[in-house]
């Protein structure tokens, strides 16, 4: 297809795809924000034009999460990486365990950071498994005391996401939902934090979402340094300091789109039909096509897979990226092939891949 006047299949991992109409919107607007003059990357973050923009992206992400009133929506900066450092900052007090379900890299990061701040413990691991599938409930082990369970809902390297939740109790649960935040409906008040960099669903990054109920919040340590402090950002309404203007500003229109789209369910239900497309050329292949996730744990947001042989790949993914497929390899540390389905990703972009990998198939038999 001619680059010059169409879009890519964009299949990137993060920053991934936004909706083309909100991209347009955006470039409407970019140089005389609703008539002031000035672009909002030009605007003051304390101007009531922007407060309005910020509170209306908060309002809206609450309505259409579900978001119960006993917590506090922040929009931070320095991504989940940041997470990783401020959850045990804040929340791992001394005598403590935290519980940290190894399902990749990035929760390996969680726990690496956690280490500096007090007693991590890995309480389930795939990694035996090349972090395959995601470990069953059984296998996650805490205690009444400990400070909280860490989860990372979908991990985008190994194309593996978690189907149902852990019951924790009293013990705090933690979740980084960094690559598949507002994919789908889920009970918000089953988690006492979630974090999220926006770059795959919600928006452009520069953005972190964060959902914690209060009474959590709370118990927080209070001899850490100011702009780390969750409470901080909670009594500034996320503006303690400068935030990503332009960003937030994107990300209220993304979910916009999200609500023209029919909401949650609405793109749940688009979700499951955009993989379903991948997957069955992958499952039908005959072993031309392989999966590395296990079938119970596969992901609706990252697709990965392998093909015949190594030189095959290659070729692969050099005729999809002269055909236009943008993102197809797969990340570095393991290689092979990976489709990355977020929210804004077009069905038809998926019928693409879909028809090339069909065509590619037959070609190499």
């Amino acid at each position: 297809m001619s680059q010059s006047n169409q879009r890519a299949y964009n299949f990137n991992a993060g920053p991934s795809a936004l909706p083309v109409e909100v991209l347009e919107k955006a470039q409407q607007e970019l140089v005389n924000f609703h008539g002031t003059g000035m672009s909002i990357m030009e605007m003051s973050h304390r101007s009531s034009t922007f407060e309005e923009v910020h509170n209306e992206a908060i309002s809206r992400l609450r309505k259409l999460f579900d978001i119960p009133d006993d917590y506090e929506v922040l929009f931070l900066q320095g991504g989940a990486s940041l997470q990783f450092t401020m959850i045990p900052m804040n929340f791992l007090q001394l005598g403590k365990k935290a519980n940290y379900v190894m399902t990749g890299v990035w929760s390996e990061k969680a726990y690496k950071e956690a280490t500096l701040f007090g007693e991590p413990v890995q309480t389930a691991s795939t990694k035996e498994n090349k972090y395959r599938n995601i470990p069953s409930l059984e296998e996650i082990d805490f205690g009444s005391d400990d400070a909280y369970v860490h989860l990372t809902s979908n991990n985008t390297i190994y194309g593996t996401q978690w189907s149902e939740f852990p019951d924790t109790g009293e013990v705090p649960l933690i979740a980084d939902m960094s690559s598949d935040i507002m994919s789908k409906p889920i009970d918000i008040s089953r988690f006492d934090l979630i974090y999220a960099g926006a770059q795959k669903n919600l928006g452009p990054s520069g953005v972190t979402v964060v959902i914690a109920r209060r009474d959590f919040l709370a118990k927080a340590n209070k001899e850490i340094p100011t702009i780390l402090k969750y409470s901080t950002h909670v009594e500034s309404n996320s503006l303690y300091n400068t935030p990503p203007t332009f960003g937030i500003y994107m990300l209220g229109e993304v979910l916009k789109w999200i609500e023209k789209q029919g909401g949650l369910a609405a793109i749940a239900k688009q979700n499951e039909e955009k993989a379903k497309l991948i997957y069955d050329v992958i499952d039908n292949s005959n072993g031309f096509y392989t999966g590395h996730a296990s079938k119970e744990s596969r992901s609706l947001m990252n697709i990965t897979f392998r093909v015949a042989d190594e030189e095959l790949e290659k070729q692969f993914l050099t005729e999809a990226k002269d055909a236009g497929f943008v993102g197809l390899n797969g990340h570095r540390s393991v290689g092979g092939c990976r489709a990355s389905t977020y929210n804004s990703v077009p069905l038809e972009t998926c019928k693409a891949l879909q028809d090339f990998m069909i065509a590619f198939q037959n070609k190499h038999k």
